[in-house]
């Protein structure tokens, strides 16, 4: 996990849930840095720099697709 890298913050812990189930969905390996200590001590936020999902870079492509799925619109047919 040492080469994992980046590749979104999040300011609370529940923004990460929904994320959570789809990259396990997937079988892609993931860490939320900073998780533990924002859920206990949330005004930390800022000083920590926010919740980041860490992946190996060989999945950024996938896990940024499924990132932007998650930010479009909502379409309703």
């Amino acid at each position: 996990m040492e080469s994992f890298k980046t590749i979104a913050i999040f300011n609370y812990d529940y923004e990460t849930v929904i994320l959570k189930h789809l990259l396990e969905q997937q079988g892609i390996p993931y860490f939320f840095e900073n998780e533990m200590t924002l859920s206990v001590v949330p005004m930390y936020t800022s000083a920590l720099g926010g919740i980041k999902l860490k992946v190996n870079p060989e999945d950024f492509e996938e896990v940024q697709q499924i990132l932007d799925n998650l930010n479009s619109p909502l379409k309703i047919v």
